[in-house]
Order: C-alpha cells, then sequence, then structure tokens
C-alpha cells in the first residue's frame, strides 16, 4: 500500500515538470504575479475578476516589454498553464500528506523510513518557495525568469522524483524478497560507476535547465556539428570565463551537448563492465533499461534541436530525462 501510494506519488511529480517544461516553453509562467499559498485555488470567475488579473499582469515587465496589446482571451490562454502548474502542485501535496499522515499513524511506516519520507515531504514543501523564488526573478526588469533559479527547481524536482522511487523500490523489494536487499561487495566498482551514473544524469538536467533558462536551444540548431563548427567561435565570448558556463548562450548549448556525450559513454563502460562479470537477472534488465531509456532520450534531445524547439518534442524530451534518471536510480538500487 505504501509503495503504490509513493509511486502515485511519484507519477504526478513527473506530470508536474513536465507541466512545468510547457508552462516555460509557452512563455506562461509569469501570467500569475501574485504566490498565494493556501487561497487562489479556484480561477478567476466572472469577467470583472478576469479583468482585475489582467491589469495586474499588466503592470510587470513581461506586458510592457513583450506582450502588449495582448488581448484578455490570449491572457486566459497562459494563465491556466501557470495556474494548472500551481494546482497540480498542491495538489502532490495533499496526495502526499494526507495518505503519509494516515500510514504514519496507523503503524503502516517503518521507523527507519520516517525521517526519509518527512524529509521528502519538507524538501516538497520547499519547492514550492523555490518555484516562487524563481517567479519573482522575472517580475522585476527582465521579463523572464533567472536560468539560476529555473535550474534550482528543475533539480530539486528531480531529487523529490529519485527520493520516491527509492523508497517506494525498497518497499517492494523487501515485500518480494520477505528481507532487505544485501551488498554485492564484488561488484563495488559497478555500484559506483552507478552512482556516477545517478549523478552525470542529475547534473546534465540542471544543465538543460540552464538552456531552457537562456533558449539557448535556439542558436545552434545543426547535429553533430554546430552550424559549421566542432567549437563555436562564441565559446569564451564573457569576461571571466567561467562565466561562459552560465550566461553565454552559445557554451550552455556546447555544454548540453557535451554531457549528453559524457552520459552516453558512461553508460556504454558501465555495459562492457556488467557483461564481464556475473549479475542478477534484475540488474540486467535494470541496464537494459537505462540503455532504452538512453537512446529514446538522445533522439528526443537531437530532434528537439534539429526541429528548433517545438514545443511537444521538447516537452517529451523533459520527460525522456524523468525516465533516463528514473531507470538509473532503478540500476543504482538494483545493485545495493
Amino acid at each position: 500500500m505504501v509503495a503504490g501510494w509513493l509511486l502515485i506519488v511519484t507519477v504526478m511529480v513527473a506530470a508536474m515538470v513536465m507541466l512545468g517544461g510547457a508552462t516555460r516553453l509557452t512563455h506562461s509562467g509569469l501570467s500569475m504575479v501574485q504566490w498565494q499559498p493556501l487561497m487562489g485555488t479556484l480561477p478567476p470567475m466572472g469577467e470583472a475578476a478576469w479583468t482585475e488579473v489582467f491589469e495586474k499582469y499588466k503592470q510587470y515587465p513581461e506586458y510592457q516589454k513583450i506582450n502588449q496589446g495582448m488581448t484578455l482571451e490570449e491572457f486566459k490562454g497562459i494563465f491556466y498553464y501557470e495556474y494548472g502548474h500551481r494546482v497540480l502542485g498542491r495538489s502532490i501535496g495533499l496526495v502526499f500528506a494526507l495518505p503519509f499522515l494516515w500510514f504514519l499513524f496507523s503503524g503502516r511506516i517503518e521507523r527507519h523510513r520516517r525521517k526519509a519520507l518527512f524529509g521528502l515531504f519538507l524538501l516538497g514543501g520547499l519547492q514550492g518557495l523555490i518555484g516562487w523564488w524563481m517567479v519573482k526573478s522575472g517580475l522585476v526588469d527582465r521579463p523572464d525568469v533567472s536560468q539560476y533559479r529555473l535550474s534550482i527547481h528543475l533539480g530539486v524536482a528531480f531529487l523529490i522524483f529519485g527520493g520516491l522511487i527509492w523508497v517506494a523500490l525498497d518497499l517492494v523489494s523487501k515485500a518480494a524478497t520477505g528481507e532487505a536487499g544485501q551488498t554485492l561487495q564484488s561488484h563495488r566498482s559497478l555500484r559506483t560507476l552507478a552512482w556516477v551514473a545517478v549523478v552525470l544524469v542529475l547534473l546534465q538536467t540542471l544543465s538543460g535547465g540552464l538552456v531552457a533558462g537562456l533558449d539557448a536551444g535556439f542558436v545552434y540548431n545543426t547535429f553533430p556539428m554546430m552550424n559549421e563548427y566542432w567549437l563555436p567561435p562564441e565559446l569564451g565570448q564573457l569576461s571571466p570565463w567561467w562565466l561562459n558556463m552560465f550566461e553565454n548562450v552559445v557554451t550552455v548549448q556546447f555544454d548540453h551537448r557535451i554531457g549528453a556525450y559524457l552520459v552516453t559513454l558512461l553508460v556504454i563502460w558501465i555495459w562492457f563492465k556488467a557483461s564481464s562479470m556475473t549479475i542478477a537477472g534484475p540488474v540486467k534488465t535494470a541496464l537494459y533499461l537505462v540503455f532504452l531509456a538512453l537512446a529514446v532520450q538522445v533522439a528526443l534531445g537531437i530532434g528537439t534541436l534539429v526541429l528548433i524547439v517545438p514545443i511537444t518534442l521538447a516537452v517529451l524530451h523533459q520527460g525522456g530525462a524523468l525516465l533516463l534518471f528514473a531507470a538509473v536510480v532503478n540500476f543504482a538500487y538494483r545493485l545495493r
């Protein structure tokens, strides 16, 4: 029961991340200029309420610098993306908190798991604050959110997603075997590589947040070369040099490409290392899933790039990142 509940929350978090991607890609994230964590569950009701919300939006840079002249009907189109994103976030909080309390007081959660689940709950609450902190960065001068805050928001979502999967896997595994998994001491090096893969995929996700925050997916739309360059001339234009990795759109896209190559090479290395060992069936299956998720994600990434970031494909690419992260977390767990 507890594992099933956690998997439901995991699916909701994945939907939340993908909806957040769609909200970003449709430039809808700044349409709600107030944060009402407890109130505001219902959308504006009636023409007067809609007009009031629209007038508030007009006071901020996105309308003044980009969407000046937008009609109320056009505003509703972007408003509902952000509204849906916030309502889904609140729904996740309720779907987590209420069953958690019931499972806790009915004794269905073992003592050693309570801290982990409570930590995930607190991280979810913190994620709501980070989301508003991110939105606020686009309500000052520049009509766009900070790429740094966007990457942090995305990274915390992936940490919550991975944590939920880990605890759920542990519960399912224990239910199937009747005992906790045993560490395979002979496979320490493979287990280390699996955790390197988890970290590298997470870093690649943060890199993707920078790409999204800077709209860096639009600067070079050829593959494998960046137009006629392997090393574009704009890579080191900013000073100091390290600023290029975070604020130079060409360098940010280049780094994201390099990250994809590194993840691919690491997974191939893990494959060859595992092929020389005797590993259990579930571990082999987990490795196959990593390969499959990686192949899908690479294809989605290249397609998103060369087709100049169509919204549907870009959202699927973000979903592919979730699948790949889930696969490497599952692989790391199976090696315990």
